[in-house]
């Protein structure tokens, strides 16, 4: 069969035909552990039967309508959302994917400043689409494609409190995830984030947590605005949202709510009733089955136990764990597929990725720790 597809994603060699739990099954019956999660989205794992339900009985029901039109299920996903994050946000924006909501949080902090510059991180990553991907470390230089930025950006280091000086009076906002993902996993920490928000107090700019990959229970708590105690102006996050349906939302502080005004935001398919059930649907999980636990203790077990053969240490929270390597990750990655087991890598070539399904149980943890320690190179 002629392959028709872009030819943009590098492929692991590995067909998946269907799958369950938190395994990945191939045509011929060869069944992976999926400690990737489909790049983090796969909460819940596979066939999970509430979101099943859910997204069937919406689509049954009403598959779609305009957002000019009032449907109940988008008021119980954004209440629902909003309870969840046990933080004091006032607005919910629903859109379809984890750039898109970043770049209306961009959006946002301009209209509110009236400035003309962000920064971010080094090492952070925050989407591809032209505002996003201009945030996001080593794009200029690799994949941009655009001839130009659409603001003045900055980038200071992740883990330096002298860098903090950097952001002035002419700074819209400053962007950073609690927990870098492409960037390694890497814990930025509670002390960093409690002055990155003291110094934009100072400066009046405004503070955007993305945790399009760290949130959503990822790190074992809603959000990590929750896990390092620090309330940012707003929080992005997709991904674990939908478990696998496009979905993505923004969530605003009352001080960002407050400059929305009619047609400022726009979207097509964001909060889609199929979207919004599948919400609703995840969050029921996430509480209803004690995910937050499970992430936290089963998290705790990968560290301790995990540290094994190639694997001399660890980085990250919950499930979005940096294993930190003595040879190339991408080797350990390629060595632990041939033991069916599918892992990522990340922008730090000694740090193997893990995004695991939030229903990951300690005797899978036990399949990795048993493959780690018999690799050798």
């Amino acid at each position: 069969m002629h392959d028709y597809l872009a030819p943009v994603f590098a492929q692991y060699p590995l067909n998946v035909a269907r799958a369950e739990g938190v395994w990945l099954i191939t045509p011929e019956g060869r069944r992976v552990l999926d400690l990737y999660g489909g790049h983090a989205v796969a909460a819940l794992g596979y066939g999970h039967k509430g979101w099943i339900q859910a997204l069937t009985h919406q689509a049954q029901t009403v598959s779609f309508q305009s957002n000019a039109v009032p449907m109940d299920v988008r008021l119980r996903a954004a209440a629902r959302l909003v309870k969840f994050s046990q933080l004091p946000f006032e607005s919910v924006f629903f859109v379809n994917s984890g750039a898109e909501a970043n770049e209306n949080a961009l959006k946002m902090a301009f209209t509110m400043t009236g400035r003309e510059e962000v920064i971010a991180l080094e090492q952070g990553w925050h989407g591809r689409t032209a505002g996003a991907a201009a945030l996001s470390w080593g794009a200029a230089g690799k994949w941009y494609g655009f001839p130009r930025t659409p603001f003045d950006v900055k980038f200071i280091p992740r883990d330096q409190l002298a860098g903090l000086a950097g952001i002035t009076e002419k700074t819209a906002a400053v962007i950073a995830e609690p927990v870098q993902g492409v960037g390694g996993a890497y814990d930025v920490g509670a002390q960093f984030l409690q002055a990155l928000r003291k110094r934009c107090d100072e400066t009046g700019t405004v503070l955007i947590f993305d945790e399009v990959q760290c949130g959503m229970g990822r790190t074992g708590y809603p959000f990590g605005a929750n896990l390092y105690g620090v309330m940012p102006d707003m929080i992005t996050t997709a991904k674990a949202l939908g478990n696998g349906f496009p979905c993505s939302a923004l969530l605003m502080s009352a001080k960002v709510a407050k400059a929305v005004k009619l047609d400022a935001l726009g979207t097509t398919f964001g909060a889609g009733p199929m979207a919004c059930a599948v919400i609703e649907a995840v969050i029921d999980a996430i509480e209803n089955e004690q995910l937050l636990e499970n992430v936290r203790r089963v998290g705790d077990y990968i560290r301790q136990t995990c540290i094994v053969g190639p694997v001399v240490g660890h980085q990250g929270a919950g499930f979005l764990t940096g294993l930190k390597t003595n040879v190339p990750a991408k080797l350990v990655q390629k060595a632990l597929l041939e033991h069916d087991i599918l892992t990522g890598t990340s922008g730090d070539p000694n740090v193997l990725r893990l995004l695991p399904p939030f229903v990951l149980k300690e005797s899978d943890v036990d399949v990795l720790s048993r493959a780690l320690a018999a690799l050798s190179f």
